[in-house]
């Protein structure tokens, strides 16, 4: 699956073709994947390291296929974990956060500004943007129109 993703990057495929390429090809490797874990799992005993992870591509699976729906979505989370990398990496310093309630706060931060990278956002234009909007007065049923990937929190000024 990784030679086809691959294939998709240097064809420098749009969204649409990458989901047609891996309907045909990946899926396919899947159904061969399903299979052998379904004939191997039997023998193969839980606690054992090939155990565990067939039970673990078993828990996962209807994650691991939602690839194949979108052509915008990785094969794999590693962009993702790298970027929470620094949470762990500080996890330590994490425990000073107050209370229960303050971690709470700094975990929803991290995940905004996470967020906002992902979407290609300027964290510091959108976390400015978004302080001034919460303290002018927006509204609480309508905070999910900060979110930093919805239009509303794209549009420059306050409302």
């Amino acid at each position: 699956m990784f030679r086809i993703e691959r294939e998709a990057d240097r064809k420098a495929m749009d969204h649409e073709q990458r989901r047609t390429l891996r309907a045909h090809k990946s899926r396919t490797l899947l159904k061969y994947l399903a299979s052998w874990a379904g004939q191997t799992s039997p023998n193969a005993p839980p606690a054992e390291p090939l155990g565990r992870a067939i039970t673990y591509l078993t828990n996962q699976w209807e994650a691991l296929k939602r690839f194949l729906e979108d052509g915008r979505l990785p094969l794999t989370n590693n962009d993702c974990e790298r970027s929470l990398r620094h949470v762990a990496v500080g996890r330590a310093g994490w425990l000073f956060c107050g209370s229960d309630v303050g971690a709470e706060a700094t975990a929803v931060l991290f995940t905004c500004i996470v967020t906002a990278k992902l979407h290609g956002r300027n964290v510091r234009e959108w976390l400015t943007q978004t302080l001034d909007r919460l303290g002018g007065g927006w509204p609480n049923s309508r905070l999910d129109e900060l979110l930093p990937g919805t239009p509303a929190a794209a549009e420059k000024g306050s409302e």
